[in-house]
Order: structure tokens, then sequence, then C-alpha cells
């Protein structure tokens, strides 16, 4: 028998250069003062995606735009939705078949599904592509954990893995379960911008080590995903415990309402607090890129609305405000576990917190829209075919 496929050269090379490309990413400093409506955000990636059926690389590097454009830059309430929309597209463009591009019809239709007053043209988006990009360097190679998540389940289940004592009956649906829970989990990594605290990869192997640790399957990290992953149990601890509290959260939640959901919001600020930066360079945190050019700053005409759009705040704050479990629906319910064995617990590590809640010292740039007073007109021309890929 051949050697496993995860071990194939053009496997493990791609492998290696997206953890090359991830140690070069941004830090992510949770700085916005906007950084509240992301969950909004997510939930319009959400409701998007069931309208328009999207990769889940596309989504999360959609995200993920939106938040290196939120920490590095001041951008207006009322600009947030333009640039999502557009980080939307672009990474739509980089992660999809062209088929799957969304038009701008599409859209337009999905501004008018939720109430936003904001209606685009080619001419629009084509402008604030260029913008991002050159807000990008022209590089939208920024790996998150779904570029890892497929490439780490290959190695999620063996047949010497233990199901509730007794060897695996069946290893296909057990890796069809694993997949099921793996992304799941990798949906709940992206509700929540704690998460950018660890290293995309990391994340991605969280994924898998909780999705073993619900359906009951042991050890919960194996030697032959340590060698695969390159993490311990050691680095895995305090980004798994976050995603099982997100996870019981939502299980408490549905069935018994909201009266135990502080308990675990308290136990998730405690670990939120514990986490600090490694010293290890193997271990969870971005580095700085030297290669990362934000935007230049540029001097642009604020761009005119032909209604202002609604204060995107006012819709979502009561939820916002409100404790939110993940949005994605649990997979078997029954298989998840009510408490978290000690070993479950927090873990600190030692060296400085990794989460920067404070405006950085240096003034923020201003990221003001670049496309003059016909940006939002009130009677454009748009046709279903004029959004060329």
């Amino acid at each position: 028998m051949g050697e496993p496929c995860w071990k194939e050269r053009l496997a493990v090379n791609s492998h290696q250069a997206l953890r090359e490309m991830e140690r070069k990413l941004p830090v992510f400093k949770a700085c916005s003062p906007h950084i509240g409506m992301r969950h909004y955000f997510v939930d319009l990636m959400d409701l998007f995606n069931q309208r328009y059926p999207l990769c889940p690389a596309a989504r999360h590097l959609g995200i993920y735009l939106l938040d290196l454009c939120m920490d590095h830059f001041v951008i207006d309430v009322k600009e947030l939705y333009a640039i999502f929309i557009t980080c939307l597209l672009l990474a739509c463009k980089f992660e999809e078949l062209g088929v799957r591009v969304p038009k701008l019809e599409h859209l337009n239709n999905f501004a008018a599904l939720c109430g936003v007053n904001l209606v685009l043209t080619k001419k629009d988006l084509l402008k604030m592509e260029l913008m991002l990009l050159e807000c990008f360097d022209w590089n939208l190679w920024l790996p998150t954990p779904a570029d890892f998540i497929d490439y780490y389940l290959l190695a999620s289940v063996s047949e010497s893995d233990l199901y509730s004592g007794c060897l695996v009956s069946s290893l296909a649906k057990a890796k069809d379960s694993m997949e099921t829970y793996s992304h799941y989990f990798l949906e709940v990594s992206l509700q929540d911008h704690v998460f950018r605290s660890f290293r995309p990869s990391l994340v991605a192997a969280a994924c898998v080590c909780a999705s073993r640790f619900c359906l009951n399957i042991s050890p919960c990290w194996t030697t032959e995903l340590k060698l695969l992953t390159e993490y311990s149990w050691e680095h895995l601890a305090p980004c798994v415990d976050l995603m099982l509290i997100a996870h019981r959260k939502a299980e408490t939640k549905a069935r018994e309402g909201q009266e135990h959901v502080v308990i675990l919001q308290v136990q998730e600020r405690q670990l939120v607090e514990s986490l600090t930066l490694p010293t290890n360079p193997t271990q969870v945190l971005f580095q700085q890129s030297s290669s990362y050019h934000p935007l230049a700053e540029h001097s642009y005409v604020a761009s005119q609305f032909c209604a202002p759009i609604q204060d995107l705040c006012s819709a979502y704050r009561e939820s916002l405000l409100a404790p939110r479990p993940a949005t994605s629906t649990t997979p078997g319910d029954s298989d998840a576990q009510a408490d978290l064995p000690p070993v479950l617990q927090p873990v600190s590590i030692q060296g400085p917190v990794t989460m920067e809640v404070a405006l950085p010292a240096e003034p923020t740039r201003c990221l003001a829209l670049v496309l003059g007073n016909s940006y939002f007109s009130e009677n454009p021309s748009c046709t279903p075919d004029c959004f060329d890929v």
C-alpha cells in the first residue's frame, strides 16, 4: 500500500507554502471603532450564502478582507456596507469559479433584500475593487482556516481510533461525521474576531480536534495529526476551549433558553483574558509582514448617497448586544458532550497579551470612497449581464 494521500509531495508542498504565507499575515489588533458591527456582516455573509452559495474559502476570505480594512483604516459606518460587498466580490473572484462569482444584479438585489438604500454600478465596483487591491498591495493570497481544513481532514480519523471505547466500525461514516463537525466549527470560528488571535492553520487543526471530542473519538489528538499539522495538544487547547464553549452556548440557548448562557459567557471571557502571546514561533500568533503595505493616503472626494444609508447599527443594535451563539446549525446534538473534561480547561501560555484593543499610536488612515458624486446615482444603468468576470 502506498503512502497516505496527505504525505504526497504536492500536498505537502502546498501545505508548507500556505504555512509560510500565514507567517507574513498582518497582526490583527481588533482596534476598529466598528468592531461590534462585525457580527452584522457575518450574518449578511450567511444570508448571501443561502441565496448564492459560495465555497468556505471565499466566505472566510471575504470576512478576513473586511477585518483588515476595518482594522487598518477609519471607515465611516455608512461606507461599511459598500466595503463589505467589495471584499466579498474580490474574495469570490479569487476563490470561486467564474460562473459562481456574483453578478452586479445579484449584489443590488441583495442590498434591496437587506433594506440597504444602495445601488451600485459596474463602474462603481471597479473603482472600489482597484482601491482595495491597492490596500492589499495586489495580494489576495491570504490564508484562512478554510484553506487548511480539507488537508487536515485527510488524517482526521484512522482505523486505530476508538469510538466510545470501541474500534470505529465504519471509517467512511466516521469521516463523513468528522467533515460535518469540522465545517461546523469552521463556521463557529468565523463568528468571533477572537479567533484572529490564532494562526489560520491552528484554527483549522482546532476544528478537527474539537470535532473528535464532540464525536467521542479518542484520543482527541493523535500522533498522525500532530505530524500532519505540526501542532501539539498544548498548542490547540486554548482555541479548542473557545470553540467548545461557543458550541455549548449554542446548545444551551437552544435547549434551555438564556438562563445558563451567562455562566458560559463568563467562562469564555476568562479564557480570552488568559490567552497570551507564545514565545515559540510554531505557536499561534500572527507575525507582522514586512511586505504588507496598507493603502497610501488618498485625498478622494467623499461619496454622495442618493439617500443616507440606514445606520447599520440601529437595525442590529439589540442583537449585537445580546449573547450570540454561532449561527450554524449544531450537527448532531446528541453526540455533543455536556461538560468539558478537566484537560479542556483554559491553558495559559507565557508571553504578552495577543489581542490589542487600544487604538494604535500612529494615526489610522482614513479610507474614503474614491468614486465622487456619481458613486451612488439615483437611476444607474444596471443590466443583468453588465458585470463581466
